[in-house]
């Protein structure tokens, strides 16, 4: 099964490293572009190397990339290891302050056809070019995919708990209020027992489908190009932060759908009488009870048309049968699944997943305060509040080999930018302190 490595980490040097807050940014395909420009503006920050901007945006990272590395703003660490990242954080309306658990490393970028790394969604073709041109310019890896492994024996989390009562260092609290700490653990023996316990398991990759698949185009390309190779360059590699999905602080939060438009002729009370054909339609006085009111409920969703207007939808349970994608039972069990088959494609006339993926009249938005006032603002015209996937649906659509819609999942907390990089060059496995650990 999965294939892990340990990694000499790049890091930022140890003076920048008491203020890492400064230099570290959102993922690329979440940044904002308010935040962008705010973090341009330190010409030290990571995201100089994540997202770069210019005409040669990827030929611009390299350059600075060099520059940095000559300067020793990034440093190397001497030895291999595998770097523990614990997540602290708290949801809205909890007391409770949960921690993510989690280790990144090196995992072999293995074909989706390999069924070692799972994926539970398509992606782009032009996120992924972009992100394939970015690491072959540089070889350089700048933010942790997020990666799924099951242990109900949480085996690995002594040495990870151990390790972080040292740590290299930790944000004050990095820009989704969460608090993040890195630390290492260069123990070999220890470092060869991560080896083993994740070479009998499978992996879902649970954010970060675009620059895992750039990683296998890039791969792919360098396979293409010298058919002699090994296989333990470091370009059959992938930084990936691995987290255990037995834990109870794996979050995944819900994405509610914004209707920004109607399609022509479709009026309120028509969109209403053809929901009652598929739903039960229940009226609500106080919209902010939607999400109270669908949650734990299959096939439910809260449903607001501005001005106060909120109703409980219930799929009316014998119409499912009509669910007829071409997909897996797993699948079509799912809430959202439900939600665009019989809103989106039979009550909007918008028909199938490729056309709604790219149907320019909805709008994916996690924050439920936000969804009711982009209604009552005149920002959209409809909001359909749903609930979270569990993780449970996850890994049995995982297993079943299909998808899930788009917008299915959001982990949180997000993994941050820039705070441990990885490089990928051939000369990274060759040296002397890796060769114990290839298999």
């Amino acid at each position: 099964m999965a294939e892990i490595q340990p990694l000499r980490g790049w890091r930022y040097n140890a003076t920048l490293s008491q203020n890492i807050d400064d230099y570290v940014s959102p993922l690329f395909d979440v940044v904002s572009a308010r935040q962008r420009e705010a973090l341009y503006r330190n010409p030290l920050n990571s995201i100089h190397l994540s997202v770069p901007r210019g005409e040669d945006a990827a030929g611009e990272a390299l350059r600075r990339l060099q520059e940095w590395q000559q300067a020793s703003v990034l440093r190397q660490d001497e030895l291999p290891g595998i770097y523990a990242y614990y997540q602290y954080f708290r949801l809205p309306g909890s007391a409770r302050e949960y921690c993510r658990k989690g280790f990144m490393c090196h995992i072999r970028a293995y074909d989706w056809a390999e069924d070692v790394v799972l994926r539970h969604e398509n992606t782009l073709p032009a996120a992924v070019n972009d992100r394939a041109e970015l690491l072959a310019r540089t070889e350089f890896q700048t933010s942790a995919t997020h990666g799924l492994y099951r242990d109900d024996d949480f085996e690995l989390e002594r040495y990870l708990d151990e390790a972080i009562q040292t740590p290299l260092y930790q944000t004050e609290e990095d820009y989704q209020g969460a608090r993040d700490v890195l630390a290492v653990i260069q123990d070999a023996a220890v470092i060869k027992r991560f080896q083993q316990v994740l070479a009998a398991r499978q992996v879902i990759l649970a954010d970060g489908h675009h620059r895992y698949e750039g990683s296998l185009a890039y791969r792919q390309a360098r396979q293409a190009a010298e058919p002699a190779a090994t296989g333990q360059e470091g370009w059959n590699f992938h930084l990936m932060y691995l987290t255990n999905s037995a834990a109870d602080d794996l979050r995944i939060l819900p994405t509610h759908r914004l209707l920004l438009e109607l399609p022509a002729g479709l009026s309120i009370e028509k969109l209403l009488a053809r929901l009652a054909a598929y739903f039960l339609v229940m009226p609500k006085e106080d919209p902010y009870d939607l999400p109270e009111l669908i949650a734990g409920k299959p096939w439910a969703f809260g449903l607001y048309l501005g001005e106060g207007q909120a109703y409980k939808l219930r799929l009316r349970p014998e119409v499912h049968a009509q669910l007829d994608w071409d997909t897996t039972p797993e699948v079509k069990a799912l809430d959202l699944t439900v939600l665009h088959f019989f809103v989106l494609e039979k009550v909007l006339g918008i028909v199938g997943p490729d056309a709604q993926r790219q149907w320019p009249g909805v709008a994916y938005v996690r924050n439920f305060p936000e969804c009711l006032q982009r209604v009552d603002h005149g920002e959209a015209r409809a909001a359909f509040i749903t609930s979270e996937v569990t993780m449970d649906e996850v890994e049995r659509v995982c297993h079943s080999g299909a998808v899930m819609p788009p917008k299915s999942t959001f982990f949180y907390p997000k993994t941050i930018g820039g705070f441990l990089f990885s490089s990928i060059r051939a000369d990274e496995t060759q040296h002397p302190f890796m060769q114990e650990f290839m298999g």
